[in-house]
């Protein structure tokens, strides 16, 4: 074992789990236990960052992709948010989708949400090709997720890098926001669709299966243009010790056998295995200084990747693509570690009377009349699932030094009770910046005997139904 890092004490580690997948317009499969790792007898994940390509977007839904959720952020949603994780943001582009959960411990401490989208297919006038965004400052550290489908076939390299290039210009331009690059940690994965020059279809074929990936690494185009080209230089990426994950028949981990099953097989060729799913980051202070052994002090680090596993899940087999994961610990030194709003239940809560919540600011809190505080279930899926809330300046009842007090009516609180939370939603910051600790509601005493309603259904599942008008 080697010595710890000395700065690990005042640190703070998040887990971060990566996942990259053309899923191929495919429904999602019955299971991601083992792809979102959640068999694993580790510690859990902070973070979940999903990025799709090729989710189904027919033609219908090109003006609804913005206003409902699709089949897989339902799918995810409906997956973790019984496991404690909130989608926190998404970003959709057509075929493009990046989905990202994370605990609720850490709400209060991610602000500055953004998300962006670049288009590049056919001249940037149809969104089948370019890149998806979601930025965020994260404990006061800033960091930026993109998840990038760029242009197939062999031959197409320099439109790769081109391509790439231009969403790495694109993002957040002319915004108030600092430039992909110059985020403190930057994760670009996706279907980037680069491929193995040179070597032919059998030789390349052998060597997998003989498991002599190292044999094609120095003929992977992206290690080659790693080589070559100034801005890819910074990126790094873990080892490919697994199978190049693209193209497979479906349902199989066999590679394509189109040729024996086309009619016309003079204009069927198979592909040649490709490493078209990666996972690459950047850590800024390390491109600027790139120091020498000992020159470079820890203490100057705040935040460091580490890369745990980097892996390809072969028994997903509902696309010519095999998901690739990352799992990521982020060492960092919080920046910010007070919320901006602390909040608590007063008392008891049941439906049987109105009920109070207590909540104080820090001095420098950007207040809104738009405010509000939303009352959830503790497996609530996104900002907008909350049960009931109050708005914090009408609502309010008192104020003083020692914080503020608002009601809530209790016609508005579930009569099963249950387990709940409280969360303070910023206007201004346009996020979620103070959680409360979960707490019980106690059923409603004056209805026993009375049947209670079911899951009060009219409005408590309000948000979900939003979700499920998918083919509007």
């Amino acid at each position: 074992m080697g010595m710890e890092p000395a700065h690990r004490g005042a640190g703070r580690e998040l887990r971060l789990h990566l996942v990259t997948w053309n899923v191929g317009t495919a429904s999602p499969p019955p299971d991601v236990s083992s792809l979102l790792q959640l068999d694993s007898l580790g510690p859990t994940m902070d973070m979940y960052v999903i990025g799709l390509q090729e989710v189904n977007s027919k033609i219908t839904n090109f003006l609804s992709d913005l206003a409902f959720d699709d089949p897989w952020s339902i799918f995810f949603m409906t997956v973790l948010s019984p496991l404690g994780y909130i989608k926190l943001s998404s970003v959709r582009m057509q075929g493009l989708l990046l989905l990202i959960f994370v605990k609720h411990v850490h709400l209060p401490f991610i602000r500055d949400l953004h998300t962006q989208f670049t288009r590049t297919g056919l001249y940037g006038y149809w969104g089948n090709k370019g890149g998806v965004t979601i930025r965020m400052s994260l404990y006061g550290h800033t960091v930026c997720f993109m998840n990038c489908h760029l242009p197939a076939h062999m031959e197409n390299t320099e439109q790769r890098l081109d391509d790439f290039e231009k969403i790495l210009e694109m993002q957040f331009e002319g915004e108030n926001i600092p430039s992909a690059l110059e985020h403190d940690v930057l994760f670009w994965f996706g279907d980037l669709n680069f491929r193995i020059a040179d070597y032919g279809i059998h030789f390349v074929r052998e060597s997998i299966n003989n498991k002599r990936y190292n044999l094609l690494w120095e003929k992977d185009q992206l290690n080659m243009a790693k080589k070559k080209e100034a801005f890819l230089q910074e990126f790094i990426e873990g080892p490919l010790h697994f199978k190049p994950t693209y193209k497979f028949d479906l349902h199989s981990d066999v590679y394509d056998t189109r040729e024996q099953k086309s009619l016309f097989w003079f204009n069927e060729k198979k592909r040649k295995p490709a490493w078209t799913d990666r996972i690459l980051w950047r850590v800024k202070n390390l491109c600027q200084h790139a120091p020498k052994e000992g020159e470079f002090s820890e203490e100057q680090q705040t935040i460091s990747v580490t890369l745990n596993n980097y892996v390809s899940h072969m028994s997903y087999g509902i696309s010519d693509h095999k998901p690739v994961t990352g799992t990521f610990g982020l060492e960092l030194k919080p920046l910010v570690s007070e919320p901006l709003v602390t909040l608590n239940p007063e008392g008891e809560w049941s439906a049987e009377h109105d009920v109070l919540i207590n909540y104080s600011a820090v001095p420098e809190f950007p207040s809104s009349a738009w405010d509000w505080i939303g009352l959830f279930k503790v497996t609530f899926r996104h900002v907008n699932d909350y049960v009931t809330y109050s708005w914090v300046e009408d609502d309010e009842i008192s104020s003083n030094k020692g914080g503020k007090q608002v009601y809530m009516s209790a016609a508005e609180i579930p009569d099963a009770g249950g387990e709940f939370l409280l969360c303070f939603y910023s206007n201004n910051l346009q996020s979620i910046v103070g959680i409360s600790q979960p707490f019980q509601i106690q059923p409603n005493r004056t209805l026993i005997g009375k049947e209670l309603p079911q899951e009060e259904n009219s409005w408590m599942q309000r948000p979900d139904n939003l979700e499920s008008h998918d083919e509007f």
